[in-house]
């Protein structure tokens, strides 16, 4: 049988084999045909925002109409646990303590715990610590001697686990008191005696500790049926309480908290579809990492001579001084002493030096190396900026679809005599910006990792890439800019019916877009290589019988770059 730990192995392995769909496309020759500029099935749902006429349905709706995962609050979380507790107790007919412990031993899995127990139910009891037998026979005597402070107590004070170890009341409530304070290691107590593997279960919990105890031991094993089960997740958002329950076998790992977070369940970084967990880590470790500012300096600076210090050149002139202590003057591109130059090397401004010293190559391999770290940094300028810009927009959208819902909906319901249930529409156009400035941002951390020799998934990269980012901006700008005259208007407005329909229909051109972009990346571009095979056939085709050949141009979002920003490694001065 095969248990559910090992189905989410194999879920998770085939991360790599998700992100691999069915594109299928064809260019349309009408430049302004925006509405299908590509046909799909209609098969998949790629997270975009559907349509759903369903009047009651209010709020940030879901995105997809089956979901991969349940949002757990912490009553359902107790009952889910309280649940699998029961089957193992009735299965095993065993008591619910020793069904908690078996459970906890084996990240409460019920499949894993039945697997194991009727598989080697001896080995299990021996490494899990529920004994069939006492350990140790204690004499019937009436008083008996606590095995830690070795004090005699009459038997009434005197309690043990399933090992028999007899132990005073006094030092068990240290004991437990300790481990509990000590933080979750408690859940996994066993017998003060060092030589015994007897577990402790919360019967003793519930009849040694105090009120404060018991409750930190309750919310610690709570907190372990989530971070311990494999299947479940706390949404990582701050401040949040939720936990997510994923179904084993799903292929979509972007999750939307109750809390109205999304995020992936399988990396627990935000959202991030269509770019997959690997790039993610890559881009979030590059922005955080220091590699860039050592590409700023082999790019902007060079090192003194003498002390070999970074020096930023800051002003016009070739004649550089180092910051004291080390005051070393020397020429800026020959590096050479200041002191050997002078108008007969070229002045200020120049250096017959260090042009001579790059006609004979001297020079060539330190220019080469920051010329490389130069166009990698104006690389990541680029991308960055426009990755952020949209993490900034959709941040702004959020604001504005809450301000939306809360305040003006209520507004222009009663300014155009339209009852709020057929102002939907303004909900979900804010719904489809949020979501289209998220995908967006992602396309710019997938486009800088795109290979530069990979001319033509790059330019079809850059075509979709365009075209969705082009959509996004008339569809923001008519929710933002034309709404607002609505808004603030003083009464009915029989323009009103002909924004409806315009903002409905951007709304849809956009995610149309957004699905093509999405369905491409997911397949990593990989219909380009057999359309670009198509297309040079029919180019061919069409010159052998004298014809003239159509194509259409993309436009390219992510070719240009712009500069890196100023930053001072070092003073210097003429």
């Amino acid at each position: 049988m095969e248990s559910e730990d090992d189905m989410i192995d194999d879920s998770v392995s085939m991360e790599d084999d998700f992100y691999s769909g069915d594109l299928s496309y064809c260019y349309d020759d009408d430049p302004n045909d925006n509405d299908n500029d590509y046909y799909f099935d209609d098969d998949n749902d790629y997270g975009l925002l559907e349509d759903d006429d369903d009047d009651d349905q209010d709020g940030i709706v879901s995105r997809r109409p089956q979901l991969s995962y349940t949002v757990l609050k912490e009553a359902d979380i107790k009952q889910q646990q309280e649940d699998d507790i029961s089957k193992v107790s009735t299965v095993l007919s065993i008591s619910r303590v020793d069904a908690t412990i078996l459970l906890r031993y084996y990240n409460w899995s019920v499949s894993k715990v039945h697997d194991e127990w009727f598989a080697d139910e001896g080995g299990v009891r021996q490494s899990v610590g529920l004994l069939e037998r006492p350990a140790v026979q204690v004499s019937n005597a009436r008083e008996l001697t606590c095995g830690i402070c070795f004090e005699s107590f009459l038997r009434d004070n005197i309690t043990s686990v399933a090992c028999g170890h007899p132990f005073c009341l006094s030092c068990w409530r240290g004991y437990i008191s300790t481990t509990i304070y000590d933080g979750p290691g408690c859940l996994s107590l066993r017998c003060p005696d060092p030589s015994c593997n007897a577990a402790v279960g919360k019967d003793m919990i519930d009849k040694l500790a105090t009120s404060e105890e018991k409750e930190k031991y309750s919310r610690y094993l709570l907190r372990s049926y989530v971070e311990d089960n494999r299947k479940t997740k706390w949404c990582p958002a701050p401040g949040c309480e939720y936990a997510v329950d994923f179904t084993v076998g799903s292929g979509n790992f972007d999750v939307s908290c109750n809390c109205s977070y999304s995020f992936c369940w399988n990396c627990t970084e935000e959202a991030h579809r269509p770019v997959d967990c690997e790039t993610v880590a890559k881009w979030i470790l590059k922005n955080s990492a220091e590699s860039e500012n050592m590409n700023w300096i082999l790019a902007n600076s060079k090192p003194c001579p003498k002390c070999k210090r970074p020096i930023e050149k800051n002003q016009g002139c070739m004649h550089m001084t180092c910051t004291p202590p080390c005051k070393f003057e020397f020429c800026w591109l020959c590096l050479g002493a200041w002191a050997e130059h002078g108008e007969r090397t070229g002045g200020f401004y120049a250096c017959n030096r260090y042009e001579a010293a790059k006609q004979e190559g001297v020079y060539d391999e330190a220019e080469r190396r920051r010329e490389m770290a130069k166009n990698s940094l104006e690389k990541y300028t680029h991308y960055y900026e426009r990755w952020a810009s949209n993490q900034l927009s959709r941040q702004k959208a959020l604001a504005d679809l809450h301000q939306m819902q809360t305040v003006h909906l209520e507004k222009l319901s009663d300014l155009q005599c339209t009852p709020e249930s057929q102002l939907k529409f303004i909900t979900e156009a804010w719904l489809q910006i949020v979501e289209c400035r998220r995908v967006l941002k992602w396309t710019y951390a997938y486009g800088y990792y795109l290979p530069e020799h990979e001319h033509a998934k790059r330019q079809f990269f850059e075509y979709l890439q365009g075209e969705a980012e082009s959509g996004l901006e008339r569809l923001h700008q008519c929710a933002e800019k034309e709404l607002n005259k609505f808004v603030t208007g003083d009464g009915p407005s029989k323009e009103f019916d002909d924004f409806r329909a315009k903002l409905a229909g951007l709304t849809s051109v956009t995610k149309n877009y957004f699905e093509n972009l999405v369905r491409a990346l997911e397949n990593g571009l990989a219909d380009v290589d057999s359309q670009a095979a198509a297309a040079c056939s029919k180019t061919t085709s069409s010159k052998n019988t004298g014809g003239t050949s159509k194509t259409r141009g993309g436009r390219g979002k992510g070719s240009s770059k712009s500069g890196g920003s100023g930053r001072n490694v070092d003073d210097t001065s003429n």
